[in-house]
């Protein structure tokens, strides 16, 4: 027998029901079906062996109780190849996943509140301040702290997930909730469900949380690809594991969409037009990556084809929807509102689900609907005629049912009239999406998503486009476990190892720092290859309106040098990270200096490659405007400066993970036209990356001292 997947069903769909269906439909006589293991929105049946291809044939995209069904049949791998790769990839996820649960927990015990909060991934002390119904009838709570005082530094931003419990119940159970909105003083944030217990709690606790469905949908996903056979899925997989190559047709010139396209970018999104399988567009820091995804996006919609835009984070798949909008698309945003941009959210399938005609009908049907089973289930004097209240309730269940397929109408509606839909790649829902189809499916940011994220959007598209660098900052992965055995090697990673140059196209002209910031990187990481375009090759910071020329200002690069000065880093009390309390000092004296020539602090950021520090500094800047954070937070952003303070100073020349060059990579490229970096040459020398960096800056004449300050 072979197993039968029946996906995006009904949750009122029988046993019966299902057998009827493959009998009336499929043609298969009931005596010869096996076991039906039906589960909550999907269904898998034993069917005979040679059954398999005309049941899916026959089933695949038909209708049942207003549900367009999904049909694969399930198939043993071709190879143990096959198999032993996406069960190594399934055993590295749930490590990840456990690994996760246990990090929450232990900060939940290891943790103070005081300390929670100060490591930001809590909220503590807070009160309901205003609820209401929004973001697609989500209950959506207001939450401010008790005193009214502004909300400390916290790394719960808008999309996080989050679990909301009682402050003075510690072992009660949370409410899982998204973070929709934050201000300075309160933050927004949406529930999963209605809750009718919020009143009986004086005061709550946030806490970062994660995400269970997308690892289920990644699981799910990966066995899917496993299983995989006489469909494209199957095919794509191949590729993917290089069982077969990559076939391209023959490129041809099409008009450009969008203005000012350089030949390195109009190149690329040629050469992935062509791809019948798989493209990659190697994107290097500042080059106009997304601007060719865009481009990309736009031909293929041009052609005819439906796209599937996706991005690891929220942030990334807004930065391409929006635009797309902007560019007049037929794009639809999905995923939770609260995870969208405020501007955007419009555009989310939810918003425009709530402001469809049909919707509103069904609203009232609604509202109609509970009005007849408050009426049946209502005492009255007189006695009811036998059967009325029966006919009273089965015309609300008539109702409610026109009121869920107006719904559902709406929803197909709205997916089927857009050209591009747009989500991260864990948000992707199969019972949303059921049978469709994508000619294209793009992946940006595809270097910061394990492989596991990259297989979601792959079950529904027909070829793949995946753009990123993997010379930057490469997935984040928590189980030493899970990344020792390569969980964080990206799918963009090992495609670049596995085929080379043969599927790729790289990006050379950047847009963001002047020549001398942009040189090292180009030298170490991407052959030399970068060129400067000439508005930005020679800008510096004396080009600013209302800043000063000053040498400071005029020059683009600086290295200033510790060694010698005692600038000893610590580890952090109560803690693993580090600190350097002398650099930190160094680096609030440069930020002032900054400031005193006219560059405001919304153009300035301090990066540090440990959390240590970057928490002492935010304590001695405060400053409205000028951000300090991590490496990882400042992926995919550039500022006008940018001051890093490399930490690490010690006897054994110890540099910890700073041996992450990619890292550092991308600390050294956020600048735009001021890079100023602060560390101890006789700690960072040991390790040959760092003592080329050092050897760049002097022979630019832009290396000094501490003891020339």
């Amino acid at each position: 027998m072979i197993l039968l997947h029946l996906e995006s069903l009904s949750r009122q769909i029988t046993k019966s029901d299902l057998l009827a269906l493959l009998t009336s439909v499929g043609g298969l006589e009931p005596h010869r079906v096996g076991r039906i293991d039906l589960r909550v929105g999907e269904a898998v049946i034993e069917v005979p062996d040679n059954w398999q291809t005309r049941l899916v044939k026959a089933l695949d995209g038909q209708m049942l109780r207003e549900r367009r069904m999904r049909v694969w049949a399930e198939s043993p791998p071709d190879s143990d190849a096959t198999s032993e790769h996406f069960e190594r990839l399934t055993r590295l996820l749930e490590l990840e996943s456990r690994a996760e649960d246990q990090e929450t927990r232990e900060r939940g015990r290891r943790l103070s509140d005081a300390d929670a909060e100060r490591a930001g991934t809590s909220l503590v002390d807070l009160v309901i301040t205003d609820e209401e119904t929004g973001l697609g009838g989500r209950l959506v709570l207001q939450l401010a702290k008790r005193n009214r005082s502004p909300l400390p530094w916290t790394r719960l931003g808008v999309g996080s997930p989050v679990v909301l419990s009682p402050d003075a119940a510690k072992d009660a159970t949370g409410r899982r909730a998204v973070v929709c909105e934050r201000a300075q003083g309160s933050l927004r944030i949406a529930l999963g469900s209605m809750s009718d217990d919020l009143a009986e709690h004086e005061t709550w606790r946030l806490d970062l949380s994660n995400d269970e469905i997308a690892v289920q949908r990644q699981r799910a996903a990966l066995r899917r690809a496993r299983l995989a056979r006489a469909e494209r899925l199957a095919q794509l997989r191949d590729v993917l594991l290089g069982r077969r190559p990559p076939e391209f047709d023959p490129e041809r010139e099409e008009p450009i969409l969008t203005p000012g396209l350089n030949d390195p970018q109009r190149q690329a999104v040629q050469f992935a037009l062509a791809a019948r399988d798989v493209a990659l567009i190697h994107g290097p820091p500042g080059t106009g990556k997304t601007t060719a995804v865009v481009e990309l996006i736009r031909r293929a919609i041009r052609r005819g084809e439906k796209v599937l835009a996706c991005a690891p984070s929220n942030l990334a798949v807004d930065n391409i929807f929006e635009r797309l909008l902007a560019a007049g698309e037929r794009a639809v945003r999905l995923g939770h509102p609260a995870r969208v941009m405020a501007d955007l959210r419009a555009h989310t399938l939810d918003l425009l689900v709530e402001d469809h005609p049909d919707v509103r009908l069904a609203r009232k049907l609604v509202k109609e609907a509970m009005g007849l089973f408050r009426q049946a289930g209502r005492y009255t004097r007189a006695r009811p005629l036998p059967g009325a209240r029966q006919e009273t309730r089965q015309e609300a269940r008539s109702l409610l049912a026109d009121a869920r397929r107006l719904e559902a109408q709406a929803v197909e509606h709205i997916l089927d009239t857009a050209d591009v839909l747009c989500a991260t790649t864990t948000a992707l829902d199969r019972e949303l999406l059921g049978t469709r189809r994508f000619g294209l499916g793009v992946i940006d940011e595809a270097c910061q998503s394990t492989e596991p994220g990259c297989w979601v959007p792959l079950q529904w598209c027909h070829r793949l486009v995946l753009a990123g660098d993997h010379c930057q900052l490469p997935p984040t992965v928590i189980s030493p476990e899970a990344a020792a055995e390569g969980l964080g090697v990206s799918l963009f990673e090992r495609l670049i190892a596995l085929h080379h140059q043969s599927i790729a196209r790289s990006l050379t002209v950047q847009y963001r720092m002047h020549q001398a910031i942009m040189d090292f990187s180009s030298r170490e990481f991407y052959g030399a290859t970068l060129t400067a375009d000439a508005s930005v090759q020679k800008h510096v910071l004396a080009g600013l309106p209302g800043v000063v020329a000053t040498d400071f200002t005029r020059s683009p690069v600086e290295f200033i040098d510790t060694a010698g000065a005692g600038f000893d880093e610590e580890v952090e009390p109560d803690g693993e990270s580090r600190l350097n309390r002398q650099e930190a000092a160094l680096v609030c004296r440069k930020v002032q200096k900054l400031l005193d020539c006219g560059v405001t602090p919304g153009d300035i950021a301090v990066i540090a490659p440990y959390a240590a520090q970057v928490r002492l500094l935010r304590e001695q800047l405060s400053v409205p405007g000028l951000e300090i954070d991590s490496v990882d937070g400042f992926q995919g952003r550039e500022k006008e400066a940018v001051i890093i303070t490399l930490v690490r100073s010690n006897p054994q020349a110890e540099i910890g993970f700073l041996q992450d060059v990619r890292r550092m990579n991308v600390a050294l490229t956020r600048a735009r036209r001021k890079l100023l970096l602060v560390g101890d040459s006789a700690t960072l020398s040991g390790h040959p990356f760092y003592r080329r960096m050092i050897e760049y800056f002097d022979a630019l004449g832009a290396y000094g001292t501490i003891w020339e300050e």
